[in-house]
């Protein structure tokens, strides 16, 4: 987590981690309700790393048909 953050510049922290971060918090928090921390932990991270992926290639996308 601390390489993340040193690695990406605050504005980009802010607009695509942030969103994803939220939304997979609101998930996490509405459907995963295993009674086990380290397997919600572990959903979390992935939902965390899927909706990032998502966003990461919309983002792709829309620079390649911008050009």
């Amino acid at each position: 987590m601390y390489s993340l953050i040193q690695a990406l510049p605050l504005r980009r922290l802010v607009l695509e981690q942030g969103p994803a971060l939220l939304l997979s918090l609101v998930i996490a928090e509405l459907f995963y309700k295993f009674h086990s921390f380290l397997l919600e932990t572990g959903a979390f991270l992935l939902t965390w790393l899927a909706i990032d992926f998502a966003i990461q290639t919309g983002l792709q996308a829309f620079a390649r048909q911008k050009q």
